[in-house]
């Protein structure tokens, strides 16, 4: 989301972080107060380790050495809003929350008790530099704002599922991603929006993050799209989601982790939903009843299973049905060994039109497309087309994943599909 609450922390050497946090109270506008590191206010208490207290755990903070000063906690071991709770009742005067280093760059922007703020792994150590090197070490919190258009966004939630799937690796998952962190939600008055037992503030929004976030974002979606396209399938649904989405920033360039590293189909899946492009998809991979049968019986399920699903007997067919046929709009082959072929199968859901394939062959992959243009007359006609996948030589075989795409255009359509390979 490009969208950000920035809270800058500015040291007494002048050097500046910019952080994140939705806490509302503010320090006084410009005044410098004494910084103390949570290790340096650790409780004389021979059974509380300087670890406990780095990261500002219950009972573990001196009020003498915390009251009226800015409190630097390690993030890990206990709730991020639960160490400014701590903070709070040892009298500190503010926070500054910095990462580990399993957490990286992602900062969250938290509903702190006292003026806080979030910082990186790299800004804590650079912080925590500043403290160790200073003989009075101080610093100052801005006040809270917002700000729009960030970029790059999206990027990738450190928390964020992740391929292969484990269960059917013939199929790319996750399919989509979409908006997940920092959303601004309707919130419970039940409890306080730290949603622990001490929070007794109360508040009608709240910055909720997580799938709990994304997921009603594609929910909605969906039931647009089954609104203005009733006759829709579920799968036609999903498709339209999946080959209109963006693998790209608003920087114009690939869809990062929180790390920075370019993120993969295994993170993103086919992308970043595009609501708009996905009411206009030009073609659907669409599936019926059959398809899912086919499936099921492709991954060895009886007949006795088939009649518990169907409520009917079912007897798979004769000839072995590939799970890489599965028609879904992406293409994954966890074991290519020499040439592999997929067939899909593409529905018109728009006026006559002329498509032409093209590829983005992954590293040491060789992928070829027959036909290589589909011509519709009319809405509602079905297309069949084969990818035929080569491995390459030792470039293809160091038995890793890598990840192309296809994309068919009309010139006004864009249809993307996600191919993930790993040669054995």
């Amino acid at each position: 989301m490009d969208r950000q609450f920035p809270r800058r922390v500015v040291l007494g050497n002048k050097k500046h972080y910019d952080g994140e946090s939705i806490a509302p109270q503010k320090l006084q506008r410009g005044k410098f107060y004494p910084l103390v590191s949570a290790t340096s206010a650790k409780i004389a208490n021979a059974s509380v380790s300087s670890k406990d207290a780095q990261l500002c755990l219950n009972g573990t903070l001196d009020p003498i050495k915390v009251k009226g000063r800015i409190l630097v906690c390690l993030r890990g071991g206990n709730g991020r809003v639960e160490k400014s709770h701590e903070a709070a009742l040892a009298g500190a005067a503010g926070m500054i929350l910095a990462n580990d280093k399993s957490s990286g760059n992602e900062i969250v922007s938290d509903a702190h008790f006292i003026p806080a703020t979030h910082v990186t792994y790299k800004d804590g150590l650079a912080i925590f530099s500043y403290l160790n090197k200073t003989r009075n070490p101080i610093a100052r919190i801005t006040d809270p704002k917002t700000r729009f258009g960030v970029k790059p966004a999206p990027v990738m939630a450190a928390f964020s599922s992740v391929g292969p799937n484990t269960i059917n690796p013939e199929i790319l998952k996750p399919d989509i991603t979409a908006p997940g962190v920092d959303v601004i939600a309707a919130y419970t008055g039940a409890v306080g929006p730290s949603g622990e037992d001490y929070d007794k503030r109360r508040v009608l929004f709240n910055l909720e993050s997580g799938t709990s976030m994304s997921c009603p974002h594609v929910a909605g979606v969906v039931g647009l799209l089954r609104t203005l396209h009733p006759s829709w399938s579920p799968a036609a649904i999903k498709s339209a989601i999946m080959t209109t989405a963006r693998v790209k920033s608003n920087s114009m360039k690939p869809i990062t982790e929180s790390t920075g590293l370019n993120a993969t189909p295994f993170g993103y899946g086919a992308g970043h939903i595009r609501p708009n492009r996905a009411a206009d998809p030009g073609l659907v991979y669409d599936m019926q009843l059959e398809d899912y049968v086919n499936f099921l019986c492709a991954q060895g399920y009886s007949e006795a299973n088939m009649k518990v699903f169907l409520g009917a007997s079912y007897k798979c067919p004769l000839s072995h049905f590939s799970t890489y046929n599965l028609n879904y709009p992406s293409i994954t082959i966890p074991d290519l060994n020499g040439t592999a072929t997929v067939t899909r199968r593409v529905t018109n859901v728009g006026g006559p039109a002329t498509y032409t394939s093209s590829i983005r062959s992954p590293i040491g992959i060789s992928i070829t497309v027959q036909p290589k243009t589909l011509k519709f007359e009319k809405a509602g006609e079905e297309k069949t087309f084969k990818v035929t996948l080569r491995a390459n030589g030792k470039d293809a075989s160091n038995n890793d994943y890598k990840f192309g795409l296809l994309k068919w255009s009309d010139q006004h359509h864009y249809v993307r599909s996600p191919i993930v390979v790993k040669a054995t």
